[in-house]
């Protein structure tokens, strides 16, 4: 039997080269360099805006187009349509929560979430706030008109055929993975010459801090208030990309400015980095309001870390029971599971075994066999 041509598949990754990449282009990154190892007949077309960090380079069936800097609207809902239509595709894949309107061939639509669908929530940042209101408006068309949408947890899967009124059938889970650089098997000296640099304490909890709501920072300070009053030796808390000022505010707002010196502020850390960060800390704290998946739950287990989560949304569902699970809302119960596992040496035994098991059951390889699998549909 004639085996078909080699379909051209174009994914927008249009933030993929940005050097401060978070969850989105994390995940479309390794999707990304899984197909172009694992995919060598498929053609393929990334659509990307030109920034600093190139962390794909160009292969015989992989190429870029890297598109005119302009307003995220008009890049996507003008300038991508075109380009797709002008390399002839016969899919195009957008992987970042919203796509053109005017799709010119069969679309892919990864969702990870569609929060900003159940409630407007105006309390970010005015770019995360704009974003919110533009996907409010156009995502529910491009749902409609979409020939397959990708989501990360089965959790969110319900959400949308509930809330976009589409097919079951139409929408596919693919869970999202940890990279193999996630592991607790990094030499002591790395570690040590990593936390050096980045003058973290010998022992420390680590909070992935977001100006996003839903990443429940407030509580969090909270609750480590609370946990600090309730031990004799309380460990310090390092904040990732969240701003010194917002936690100022909160101490005086809860009456323990005091308490500012426990809190530790590195500054961004490249995903690169990310693993190093993990196996220097102690417990990592992560009682999102809500989240599609929680990929950093599976990345500090990978890396031998015992991990607070919530029980909310898709977290139970990424966690197992590897992690301690609270109510997100919950400030005293969140500061007594610190306690908990900081005062318990073999609770936190076990809950990093558990941890290193589940973390070897999401791999990108996987994810990757399902995303081609789902291009062969199409």
């Amino acid at each position: 039997m004639k085996r078909k041509r080699p379909k051209r598949i174009g994914i927008e990754v249009q933030r993929l080269f940005r050097p401060k990449k978070h969850g989105m282009e994390v995940v479309a990154l390794e999707l990304v360099r899984e197909l172009q190892v694992m995919d060598r007949y498929n053609e393929y077309t990334l659509f990307v805006k030109n920034d600093a960090d190139w962390c794909i380079e160009e292969s015989a069936n992989v190429k870029i187009r890297a598109l005119d800097a302009r307003p995220y609207p008009i890049w996507e809902q003008i300038s991508l349509p075109l380009s797709a239509k002008s390399a002839q595709l016969d899919i195009l894949h957008s992987t970042c929560n919203t796509s053109t309107l005017f799709p010119p061939v069969p679309l892919v639509l990864t969702l990870h979430d569609i929060i900003y669908l159940e409630k407007l929530d105006m309390a970010g940042t005015l770019y995360q706030n704009f974003g919110n209101v533009y996907r409010r408006l156009v995502v529910p068309a491009i749902a409609r008109k979409a020939a397959a949408i990708i989501t990360v947890s089965e959790f969110e899967r319900s959400v949308m055929v509930d809330r976009l009124d589409i097919p079951e059938e139409k929408v596919k889970v693919i869970h999202n993975a940890v990279h193999n650089r996630f592991n607790n098997r990094y030499a002591h000296d790395q570690v040590e010459a990593f936390r050096k640099s980045k003058g973290l304490p010998a022992h420390f909890l680590l909070f992935l801090g977001n100006t996003a709501p839903k990443k429940n920072t407030k509580n969090v300070i909270e609750a480590y208030v609370r946990y600090v009053y309730m031990v004799a030796s309380p460990l310090p808390i390092v904040v990732l990309d969240y701003s010194e000022k917002l936690v100022v505010d909160q101490l005086l707002t809860l009456g323990a400015a005091d308490l500012f010196s426990n809190f530790i502020f590195p500054g961004y850390i490249h995903p690169d980095n990310m693993p190093l960060i993990y196996n220097a800390s102690t417990l990592f704290v992560y009682p999102s309001l809500r989240e599609s998946f929680g990929l950093p739950i599976l990345e500090a287990m990978a890396c031998g870390v015992p991990v607070i989560t919530s029980n909310t949304s898709a977290m139970p569902e990424v966690a197992g029971d590897a992690a301690v699970l609270v109510n997100p809302s919950d400030t005293l119960a969140l500061a007594e599971a610190m306690q908990h596992i900081l005062d318990n040496p073999d609770v936190k035994k076990e809950l990093v075994a558990k941890g290193l098991k589940r973390a070897t059951e999401f791999t990108w390889r996987n994810a990757a066999l399902k995303l081609l699998n789902l291009y062969e549909t199409i």
